[in-house]
């Protein structure tokens, strides 16, 4: 075994059982490698510590390995589950990940269709009219959901289908409880009524039973339950209430003739295609529910290349029996990478979400994970990955989606990453890797001089890290010194990382580039900062504003004693400074409209003061200068605004305090 790593380490190797299991490597910072599974821990684990794999990917990894977790656990499925819900939890660093952490909208029925219905209607009351409605969340049994939907659109359209129809309510239980005459929607016909009385809890149950079908798929069923119901009226001389179900069942035909929906087909299945390219992958999912064809939704997944080299070069045939003492050297398997990003999809995608009984594929995958899939969900899971007619239309679908969507990402990371190097070529910086190129961008901003607030955002990884974002609020100062405001904010951001490096403690390292907007004056604050703190000055760039402050125009003004450059109004590389500048201004005026908000949610406190208007309020925002003025001020003084008498004063001094 290789000498480089810790005996202790290398024993625990040595001593894993020939049992099922999951394994996980941490680095010397306890960051989580990787996580595999293996249906012999100890062959498979062995075979990373017994070759040298020199300046490979795998090789990168096994050279960072200091500690070793395991897990044996029952079977081959269970394997694969607790794999991948230690990859979707724990984020490691060499597994192929989908990072995706949004729930998936429903179509939501209130009530569970089990209340009791009055004899006789006086006052509608809501619980006897489910409300149809979009949602997001977790699901409760004393409702009824209908999903998950792709998207937010996908629900919104289902939901005014069902308007159109069946003239279901979409109106919250307050709005019911308070309408003395119908809405709009009644009047354009998109509801019944019921809010006042227009319709009959029984005929209105009929309605929504109708809608269930519908979102369940079974139409054919719906449509001779109406067709009934229609020759039913028209039977009783009933010619008005079978006009009414012969509407409703144009209308239904019309939604399944534009939906394209084969009425005999599947009722739900998702369609998944995976696509590699240009280093990138994409899966596409596509729903159908109810028959209908919801849409579809792009994943992308992050450490392919690292993921691909390391099963490709470690997958073994664990099938083969290896006898007692006996090893076996890692062989070559060539899983195209196309089903590795496939079957990492399936196993984390649907760990909390309901996966449905058809899966269309755009490859086979491992059986053992599909057998895993349903032991998990409980749902019976059939994959189909040559399929014909309407499913055969379904996946090509998805997969022109996933080659649309592909081809996006990589035009956009492509024309992203000529920014980054444009830039890191005009300013001559040369970081390591031209991914980790770090720039941080500072923006002061203010309220004619008050409440002075500094925004900082971080570029990164060729894109804005938003969650690297930070906003300071400027105390100490001369309302307006932009420049002692610039000064406070670059010394709380650099002082704790300058001490940190001149001490060599912790893994401190400075962005790669320091962006000012503003000019020669910003700068200069900037570079008295630098010096003060022992800091590179040839990080610090002002962005100033050219002629006539036009965009394209600006310059770049340097803290080193360089001449000021003009980039070029097309220049890639301004056009990325234009753009971290601009959004560091974005996020400076978001601060400032919510600092704004919080002194006018102030304001209209003073307003909820009984006794207190509208006239009186501006009186003594207008006497005491604003909000904070008026909470400082004593009962005498607020007794001294016109209007205000001892009492009032007394009770706006107790609601403030």
């Amino acid at each position: 075994m290789s000498h480089t790593h810790d005996e202790a380490l290398l024993a625990q190797v040595a001593a894993l059982p020939a049992l099922p299991g999951v394994y996980r490597y941490f680095d010397a910072q306890d960051q989580l490698l990787y996580v595999g599974k293996a249906l012999n821990l100890k062959r498979r684990v062995s075979s990373y510590f017994q070759k040298d794999h020199g300046g490979t990917r795998i090789g990168h990894m096994v050279s960072k390995i200091t500690r070793m977790e395991t897990t044996v656990v029952r079977s081959e499925a269970e394997a694969l589950l607790l794999e991948n819900n230690l990859i979707k939890t724990l984020h490691p660093r060499f597994n192929i990940l989908f990072r995706d952490d949004k729930t998936y909208p429903y179509l939501k029925l209130t009530g569970n269709g089990r209340v009791a219905l009055p004899a006789v209607v006086t006052t509608p009351e809501a619980q006897h009219y489910p409300r149809v409605a979009y949602y997001r969340g977790g699901v409760e049994k004393k409702h009824r959901y209908f999903g998950p939907f792709p998207s937010a659109w996908a629900v919104k359209e289902s939901i005014q289908l069902i308007q159109k129809v069946f003239r279901l309510r979409t109106c919250e239980d307050t709005v019911f409880a308070n309408r003395t005459r119908p809405c709009l929607l009644y009047q354009i016909k998109r509801c019944s009524g019921p809010c006042v009385n227009l319709i009959s809890p029984e005929d209105y149950k009929a309605d929504v039973q109708h809608a269930v079908q519908f979102l369940n798929g079974e139409t054919q069923t719906l449509m001779r339950e109406m067709e009934a119901r229609m020759m039913a009226h028209a039977d009783k001389l009933e010619f008005e209430l079978a006009a009414e179900v012969r509407n409703q069942l144009g209308s239904l035909s019309k939604v399944l003739h534009q939906q394209s929906v084969d009425t005999a087909a599947d009722t739900d299945a998702d369609i998944l295609v995976a696509m590699v390219q240009g280093g990138r992958a994409c899966v596409n999912l596509a729903m159908v529910r109810g028959g209908r064809h919801l849409g579809d939704r792009p994943y992308f997944p992050v450490h392919v290349d690292d993921a691909q080299a390391l099963q490709g070069l470690l997958e073994l045939d664990e099938h083969e029996a290896v006898g007692e003492g006996q090893t076996q050297e890692p062989i070559e398997v060539k899983r195209p990478v196309e089903v590795q990003v496939l079957e990492a999809f399936l196993a984390q995608h649907y760990i909390g979400v309901p996966v449905p009984p058809l899966l269309i594929l755009s490859a086979p995958v491992n059986k053992a994970l599909i057998e895993a899939l349903s032991a998990q969900s409980g749902v019976k899971i059939s994959t189909v990955t040559q399929p014909r007619e309407h499913r055969r239309v379904w996946l090509e679908m998805a997969e022109k989606n996933a080659e649309l969507q592909l081809a996006r990402l990589l035009a956009e990371e492509g024309s992203q990453q000529a920014r980054t190097r444009a830039l890191a070529e005009a300013l001559d910086l040369a970081p390591d890797d031209l991914d980790q190129l770090h720039i941080e961008c500072f923006d002061i901003s203010h309220t004619a001089g008050e409440n002075t607030q500094a925004s900082c955002v971080v570029f990164r990884q060729h894109k804005m890290q938003s969650s690297d974002y930070r906003r300071y609020n400027i105390e100490g100062i001369t309302p307006g010194d932009d420049y002692a405001a610039m000064r406070q904010v670059l010394m709380r951001r650099y002082g704790k990382l300058a001490e940190a490096l001149r001490t060599g403690e912790g893994t401190a390292k400075l962005p790669d580039l320091v962006l000012i907007d503003g000019g020669k004056g910003q700068v200069s604050m900037a570079r008295e900062v630098f010096t003060d703190l022992g800091l590179d000055l040839s990080r610090i760039v002002g962005v100033e504003k050219g002629e006539g402050r036009k965009v394209g125009l600006e310059e770049l003004v340097f803290a080193d004693g360089r001449e000021k450059v003009y980039l070029g109004k097309d220049s890639a590389a301004l056009m990325l400074v234009a753009q971290i500048r601009d959004e560091a201004h974005r996020f400076a005026i978001t601060g400032m409209r919510a600092q704004r908000a919080k002194v006018r949610m102030g304001g209209s406190r003073i307003e909820e003061i009984p006794g207190i208007g509208p006239r009186k309020r501006a009186r003594l925002l207008q006497r005491f200068g604003g909000v904070r003025g008026v909470e400082a001020a004593s009962v005498e003084d607020l007794a001294s605004v016109e209007g205000i008498s001892q009492e009032l004063a007394e009770a706006i001094y107790q609601a403030l305090h």
